[in-house]
């Protein structure tokens, strides 16, 4: 089984509750959703950890967007 964890990543303390969801109902979908795709592409069961982290100005960030993988960011 695969073990992943992996972040959502909001710029405001009010996305998170949209993100989360009432008694989390929107952040079980997402991660259904995300858990059924990667075992798909990896033909393997997973467990899928997610959270949601709050960072102001990561949008605007160039070195953090770099840091995720953005590399055309500019």
């Amino acid at each position: 089984m695969d073990v992943i964890t992996a972040m959502i990543i909001i710029e405001k303390e009010s996305q998170k509750g949209i993100i989360i969801g009432k008694g989390g109902d929107c952040i079980k979908r997402i991660g259904k959703a995300a858990r059924e795709k990667i075992e798909r592409l990896s033909t393997k069961k997973a467990y899928l950890n997610l959270q949601v982290v709050v960072k102001k100005g990561w949008t605007k960030d160039v070195n953090f967007l770099k840091e995720i993988g953005y590399d055309n960011a500019k």
